[in-house]
């Protein structure tokens, strides 16, 4: 079977592509990353390590904001995810030119899996060594989505991505209440990272991120649409504080 594991295009005598197989490895190596959709909101989270003490822990950017409504985190090689990004703040801006509002999420989701998907079929390309957790908000309310390197897409109520993933989802499946409030899910976010984490968990070395269904009121009383946000390390810090 060895011999059909250099080819992306060809199935070998089981029915599977090896190199997808490969890139499924490549995402296991990778950062743990969770998912839960709330009653009123999406949360994902990522562990940020780096690979030397010596790096900015600062600079690494495992979790990005894709448009207002939507933001993605990702398991896996971190090259590839930038590639992905750049596609599908494309995506994005292409359909608020046209409509003049972000897309609804399953439709950014069908774009990336296209993409991915493509990537599986074509010579001279491998496969992207990511999965994706993409979290939105749309007309249909909260959205989580897990986009894997064959291209195939599912939307969760939670879910979790990486090196700790059998764990993790086996803690959420405890813990997961369909009535779950925003707040609840972060703190269940922060504590299936623990569950696998290795060393002392810091607001440095998690990422959190969130969007919630309900606008927000301005100072001129108008009401601002949902907007996904990255948790600052203060915040973070507060959350770890009250996780046991």
């Amino acid at each position: 079977m060895d011999r059909y594991s250099f080819s992306l295009t060809t199935f070998a005598p089981n029915g599977k592509l090896l190199q997808i197989e490969h890139a499924l490895a490549a995402v296991g190596n990778g950062s743990t990353s969770v998912g839960i959709k709330a009653a009123n909101g999406v949360v994902i989270a990522t562990e940020k390590k780096a690979g030397s003490s010596l790096i900015d822990v600062s600079s690494l950017e495992h979790m990005v904001m894709v448009c207002e409504s939507i933001g993605m985190v990702y398991s896996g090689m971190g090259p590839d995810f930038r590639v992905l990004v750049n596609s599908a703040r494309k995506a994005a801006q292409k359909y608020r030119r046209i409509y003049m509002e972000d897309p609804p999420v399953r439709i950014l989701v069908k774009e990336l899996a296209s993409i991915m998907q493509e990537f599986t079929q074509s010579g001279g390309v491998r496969p992207f060594g990511v999965s994706l957790l993409i979290a939105g908000v749309d007309d249909r309310g909260p959205n989580l989505y897990q986009v894997d390197p064959s291209g195939s897409y599912f939307p969760w109520k939670a879910t979790a991505i990486g090196k700790n993933m059998v764990n993790s989802k086996t803690f959420l499946e405890k813990r997961f209440d369909n009535d779950i409030d925003l707040e609840d899910a972060v703190y269940t976010a922060i504590l299936t990272l623990k569950e696998g984490f290795e060393g002392q968990m810091t607001e440095q070395s998690i990422d959190v991120g969130v969007i919630t269904t309900i606008p927000t009121t301005q100072a001129d009383g108008k009401q601002k649409p949902p907007r996904f946000q990255r948790l600052s390390p203060a915040e973070i810090k507060d959350y770890l504080s009250n996780v046991a």
